[in-house]
């Protein structure tokens, strides 16, 4: 059984940093690609990055291009989102998911396999 649990959210000013961690298990971490979403009340669940099995190829949604950064350590079994610039429309539930069959799960939620159960973060202006 695939399990994935985030950790590292908060609330924060508008402006600052936070990172939030998933750490997976369940399956050989480096069989898997990884992407991070997120979910305002009252809105969609939006695409926020995702990364390759092995690190080297990675995505942005528009809105957080250039501010955040995804990234992997197959060696610990964690993909971080690191978080600069924050803004108050940041503020949501964020969550890692998993995909088991494809290099690269690109950003649509429908291609990911497994979800952990989100970690909240608010950002304050």
């Amino acid at each position: 059984q695939v399990q994935l649990v985030e950790s590292g959210g908060g609330l924060v000013q508008a402006g600052g940093s936070l990172r939030v961690s998933c750490l997976v298990s369940g399956r050989t971490f480096g069989t898997v690609s990884m992407g991070w979403f997120r979910q305002a009340p009252g809105k969609e669940r939006e695409f926020v990055a995702a990364i390759s099995r092995s690190g080297l190829s990675t995505g942005y949604g528009d809105s957080v291009k250039g501010r955040f950064t995804i990234s992997r350590d197959n060696a610990k079994n964690t993909v971080y989102l690191q978080m600069n610039s924050l803004k108050p429309e940041d503020t949501a539930v964020y969550y890692c998911a998993a995909e088991a069959d494809a290099y690269y799960g690109g950003s649509s939620y429908l291609s990911y396999d497994y979800w952990g159960q989100g970690t909240q973060v608010t950002v304050s202006s």
